[in-house]
């Protein structure tokens, strides 16, 4: 079956943030983490202002109408990349649509993407391993490599 790939709209954003709350959803019941707590409404609405504001972009993944996948990438700057890079916030393909090639056709998109912003990479985190190891093949299978440790996080209090 074929995907089509499409750059999402703000008008696309409920279906984005359906999308990266059961990415959110199913890493917390895998991994066995607290939940995200995201609220629907408010990552709707950061959606759509991301998008608009050119802060963000999510590629959508479509098989006969329906979004099947996602991946939301916000563009930054490296020194040590030698200018602008992707990283990929969020990437999901919905688990019924997993091992048909779509992922790897989705990795593929998000590179065709960053080629066409001068990219100099993109990168990602992967979930928690290791409850997340199959991830980790599946982006290692899709050429992209291990260069670092864990992803780290401290929250600023507003």
């Amino acid at each position: 079956m074929q995907t089509e790939f499409i750059i999402a709209t703000p008008a696309d954003a409920p279906t984005v943030a359906r999308l990266v709350i059961e990415l959110t959803d199913e890493i917390c019941q895998r991994a066995e983490i607290k939940g995200f707590n995201i609220n629907v409404e408010e990552t709707i609405a950061r959606t759509i202002d991301f998008i608009k504001r050119g802060f963000y972009t999510a590629i959508l993944g479509v098989q006969e109408g329906r979004v099947i996948a996602v991946a939301c990438i916000a563009e930054s700057y490296a020194l040590y990349a030698g200018g602008k890079i992707g990283i990929v916030q969020e990437f999901f393909v919905s688990p019924e649509y997993r091992s048909s090639g779509v992922g790897a056709q989705l990795i593929e998109a998000v590179n065709a993407h960053g080629r066409e912003q001068g990219w100099a990479c993109v990168e990602l985190c992967t979930p928690p391993l290791p409850a997340f190891d199959n991830t980790l093949a599946f982006y290692q299978r899709n050429g992209m490599a291990a260069v670092g440790g864990r992803k780290m996080r401290a929250y600023l209090e507003s």
